[in-house]
Parts: structure tokens; sequence; C-alpha cells
């Protein structure tokens, strides 16, 4: 086998490796899943141990089928996950997840607060139970010994890195999803690390997301050799806009797989503290700016799974469930859903918020409810959309990616929704195309080429004028809708929690 190029994302319910040739043809894939586990309520957690054998796998099994060593291994990565870790590396505790939500009346004590913005504008994170800032100051104020333990505290990713080179490093683009790096002058952020209660030796060496290294000696990763370049690479939704090549004016990223994001790449950082739109590094000069939702394929699996209780559902019967709603009238007949199973990130930014069917009647059936469900994703994605819109210059095109995509039905309802030109690149994974660019760029590669032959085998999907006039009508209620129960919402959780 010729010189070829994995990309390996870490991905919040699996490990997914994407092997391309020079010409930037997919070779290989490979993906291994692991558990997230939600021990107590708000807790999101993960064994970092099994993140790591789930990439040892994906490795071995496409050096394998390759017969090869690859040329180079870089990383996409979820974000704003962190745990404490010994002098060894190894940890001491699971990893709080993103979606661990336990930090939550944390984030609204430091949002209220004289430097909440401050901290904004400086790391670019939002301020919410998300960040690992928040996740920090509730370590400090919970976990008392173990916090004080901690030789350092990591993301799953850095965790990887270590364990094949043995140093604490992490990606400016990680970094900057902490909510504790300074992401104008590159370094961690005195002011958030005051708050945490911590030293910067506490955390990871800062490097570029171009940053390279090789393995000390064979063995330690199937395959592999001491000739393998490791690009430490950056995080899922940066790479997922250099993979849809979706970095230029005009022109935004909209992924949902377990949860969902729209993202802007641009020179300059995009405020607004009201919104809260991240500002996360691609490299040290690129930002990639937007919102994320927590509520996209892992509402729809709620849905199905324990709503509509269809369980093991083969993919014919998906698609065949999927095509029953393009029977139901945009607006699913007078049915709302508002999406916020797992809390809300942009731009509700309400961690005690929770899903709600509205205006149900006797009329309403399975297929009602599952294109309800999509609306209100896409609703939700809608929202942020026009936020990023309304701290930058207008969106015209959208590339897509993620899980939906398999499904037209969704594509073509999220075009309708938006009123956006949706482009769907034929790559395997975005986010870990994003990483072999990265990687090729390290090695000194002109990667033009491969990104305009990748731009002209896509598909364009255009919005329907008729639903969408007709869903221009619908998003103003939705909108209205959770501030008009929303104190109730947060009574209930209290009352709960």
């Amino acid at each position: 086998m010729q010189n070829y190029f994995v990309g390996v994302d870490l991905g919040t319910g699996s490990a997914k490796a994407v092997a391309v040739n020079a010409d930037g043809k997919t070779v290989a894939v490979a993906q291994h899943h692991y558990p997230t586990n939600n021990p107590k309520p708000g807790y999101s957690e993960q064994d970092a141990e099994r993140i790591w054998q789930a990439f040892v796998k994906c490795v071995a099994q496409i050096t394998a089928q390759l017969k090869a060593a690859p040329a180079a291994i870089s990383f996409s990565s979820a974000m704003h996950s962190i745990m404490p870790v010994d002098e060894h590396g190894s940890a001491m505790a699971d990893a709080m997840l993103w979606s661990d939500s336990r930090s939550a009346d944390i984030a609204l004590r430091i949002k209220a607060s004289a430097d909440g913005e401050d901290l904004y504008r400086h790391t670019g994170t939002a301020i919410y139970a998300m960040s690992p800032l928040c996740k920090l100051v509730w370590m400090r104020e919970n976990t008392g010994t173990l916090f004080k333990q901690a030789h350092k505290f990591i993301s799953v990713k850095e965790y990887v890195w270590f364990k094949l080179f043995g140093v604490f490093e992490v990606d400016y683009s990680i970094a900057s999803a902490t909510g504790m790096f300074d992401i104008l002058e590159l370094k961690w952020y005195n002011k958030a690390l005051d708050l945490a209660g911590i030293k910067s030796a506490k955390l990871s060496a800062p490097v570029n997301t171009d940053h390279k290294r090789y393995l000390a000696s064979t063995g330690i990763l199937p395959g592999v050799n001491t000739n393998t370049a490791f690009i430490i690479g950056a995080s899922d939704g940066c790479c997922a806009n250099l993979g849809g090549n979706a970095v230029g004016p005009g022109v935004g990223a909209l992924t949902i797989g377990t949860s969902g994001a729209v993202r802007v790449g641009g020179s300059a950082p995009v405020y607004n503290y009201r919104a809260m739109t991240f500002n996360y590094l691609l490299n040290a000069h690129t930002f990639i700016s937007g919102g994320a939702v927590n509520n996209g394929g892992a509402a729809v699996n709620w849905l199905l799974k324990d709503f509509l209780k269809i369980d093991n559902i083969t993919e014919e019967a998906y698609k065949t469930l999927f095509n029953r709603i393009s029977t139901v009238r945009p607006g699913s007949d007078g049915l709302v859903f508002l999406p916020y199973l797992y809390g809300e990130r942009a731009p509700v930014w309400d961690a005690k918020s929770s899903g709600a069917f509205i205006n149900i009647n006797f009329k309403h059936q399975q297929q009602h409810f599952l294109r309800a469900a999509l609306e209100g994703i896409c609703f939700a994605l809608n929202d942020v959309l026009l936020a990023v819109e309304s701290a930058e210059s207008r969106v015209t095109e959208l590339v897509i990616s993620g899980g939906f995509i398999s499904s037209p039905t969704w594509v073509q309802l999220l075009a309708d929704i938006t009123g956006k030109k949706l482009v769907l690149l034929q790559s395997e994974d975005a986010s870990a195309v994003g990483a072999i660019y990265l990687a090729m760029q390290a090695l000194g590669m002109d990667i033009k080429q491969i990104v305009n032959n990748e731009a002209a085998h896509k598909d364009v999907i255009e919005p329907n004028a008729a639903a969408h006039a007709l869903y221009g009508k619908i998003y103003p209620i939705y909108k209205k809708l959770y501030s008009d129960i929303r104190l109730s919402v947060h009574q209930l959780y209290d009352l709960n929690n």
C-alpha cells in the first residue's frame, strides 16, 4: 500500500478512524464504540481507558487491512471533557463529558458575576455546565481530596496523547474550549485559573494543532512504526469545518450527530455575549465560531427507543419509518417539539431546560411525533444559525455532516426550515477528514487539489419555497413556547433534583 494518512475522531460514542491515500481517496474505515455512564442525574462520564482501547482497535484494524504503516495519524476529538490524573497519566476518576450538567448552578453564578463577560471575551467559551472551567470549580467544591491530589486535569485526547508519548500536551483547539485559555494570547488565562483554584502547572502545555511527534519505539500501537508522524490535531467541530471546506465567507458548517452545531470560520472571533457564540481555534490564526445544541441524534434515539418503544431497529425499518414522515405535512399538523431533553446550550443556555411536545391531539400518530421531533431539532439549530448571523455576516450555504445525512427526509426538512442551500460532501467523516488535512499540512503537503476534488463530488439540496414560508410562521411560535413555560420547568427541575 502506498503512503496513507489516518484521521481518528474520538467522538462521544465511538472512536472512528478514516484512512485516505495521497489523493484523498478513502481506502479504509474502522469504528469501535464505548459507553457513557450516567450514575446520577446530571452526571455524564466515560472511562478514558475504554476510549484508548477503542483507538488502539481502530488503528490495528486499519493497519491490518492495508498491510502497511501509515505516513501519519492525526486526531479529532470531542470537546469539554476533563478528568484528574496522577503523575503517570492514570485516570483518578472517569472523564466528565460535555453533556455533564452537575456544574449548572456554578455556571449561572460565574455568568452573573462581574467577571462573566471578561472571561467569555478572553476565552471564547460559553459560561455553561459543559465548560471545563465550571467542572473544575465543581470538583474543587465537591471532591476535596481528589481535587487536591490530582497531578493534572486533562481531556480524553490528552489522555490518549500521554499514553503514546508520556508528555502532557494539549492542542490550541481543545484548550480553547476549556474556558481557561486566552484565545488571543494563546496561553492559559490567569483570571480563569484563579477562579478554578489551580495554577497553569495543573494543565497541559498548549501547542499548535500541527504539532507532531514520533513514537520512541515500535510495539506501542499495532502496525505503526517510528516513522509514522502523529499530529495532535484539533477539536471535532473545527476539524469538521476544515474537512468540509467551510472556512470561507458566506459558508457555514452544520453537524448533527449525538448533539448538533452551526459553525463559521474566520480570522477573528465572533462575539455575542447574549447568545454566547463560541470561538474555538482551528490553528493559531483561524477561529471557528458558532453555537452548539445538546439535542441532536440523542433526542431521536430517545424518541425511538423510550417514547415510541422501537428498539433494535434495522436499517431498512429505520428508512421505512423516516419515509413515513414525508406523508405528514410540514408543521406536523400543529404538533411542536421542544427538544431540550438533555438541557440546552446555544442560544438558550439553560441546563435546567427539558423537552416537551406541545399541542397534542387525538389525530397525532407515530409519524407525527417523529416529524415534530426532527422539526424541533432543526428549529433549535436555526435558532443558533440566526444568532451566528446576527454577530457575523449572512450565511448563504451550509456544508452538512453527521449521522443525519443518511436520511434524505431529515436533510430536506433542515433545508426547508433554514432556507439555506445545503451542501453534502461525499466524505466518510468530516471531522476525521479535517484531522487528515491537518496532518498533510503539518508534513508540508499542499491540500488545495485534494479539497477541490472533494468539493467537486457533492450533492446540493435546495429548500422548498412553500415549506420554508410555512416554517417561517411556525418558528416564532416555537421560539416563544419555551419562554412561556420556562419558570414552571425550572420549578419541576428543582423539585426533582
